[in-house]
């Protein structure tokens, strides 16, 4: 018994100490960019030493696509939130691109997910880390929508591909001041021309 309570507090510590430095270098990544953020601002600010950091993370970029995979999972969850099964498969559509818009206005999710993500982790990393997340619930909803018939059958992964790019030009327009209102009906005529003839 003591030995559990004793393996679960090592976890709750190691834990503890993960999302510390998470959160630590989410702050100094949106502040001042992937580039300008040193590895000792990022233990100060999270109260740990240089050896916690390697011990959880091989090096800043790891720290780094940890701080941009749960960003991408924050997206996701907020899209699923929005889009139950219970609304139809346009309906889903539609609510899951404005909490994807809404979602991305928290501060500096543009600039990690969008800017310093490929940048620094590359193409093909953002790639598999968005198909783990927000680009999985797209193609899932679209996926939906052509079996219900309610959308034209064409290559799932180029339809996900090509709308969520446009989702994210969406969302780098909005956050440079551009018209939300704007970008929402463009979305919107690009969801609806997909409707069967």
């Amino acid at each position: 018994m003591q030995r559990e309570s004793a393996r679960r507090s090592n976890r709750d510590r190691t834990e503890t100490t993960r999302a510390e430095l998470i959160s630590a270098a989410r702050e100094l990544f949106t502040e001042k960019s992937y580039a300008e953020t040193g590895t000792p601002e990022i233990v100060a600010a999270a109260g740990v030493t240089r050896g916690a950091l390697y011990h959880h993370f091989a090096d800043k970029q790891a720290l780094f696509a940890a701080v941009v995979e749960q960003e991408a999972a924050a997206v996701a969850r907020e899209i699923d939130r929005a889009s139950p099964p219970s609304l139809s498969a346009r309906d889903a559509l539609m609510a899951g691109s404005d909490a994807y818009l809404t979602a991305m206005r928290v501060p500096g999710r543009t600039r990690l997910l969008l800017l310093d993500g490929p940048a620094v982790l590359g193409r093909a990393e953002m790639d598999a880390i968005d198909n783990r997340h927000g680009n999985r619930s797209l193609r899932e909803g679209l996926v939906a929508a052509m079996r219900k018939q309610s959308m034209k059958r064409l290559p799932p992964e180029a339809l996900t591909a090509l709308l969520a790019a446009a989702f994210d030009r969406a969302a780098l327009a909005i956050e440079a001041g551009a018209s939300g209102e704007d970008y929402r009906a463009v979305l919107t005529a690009l969801i609806d021309g997909l409707s069967p003839a």
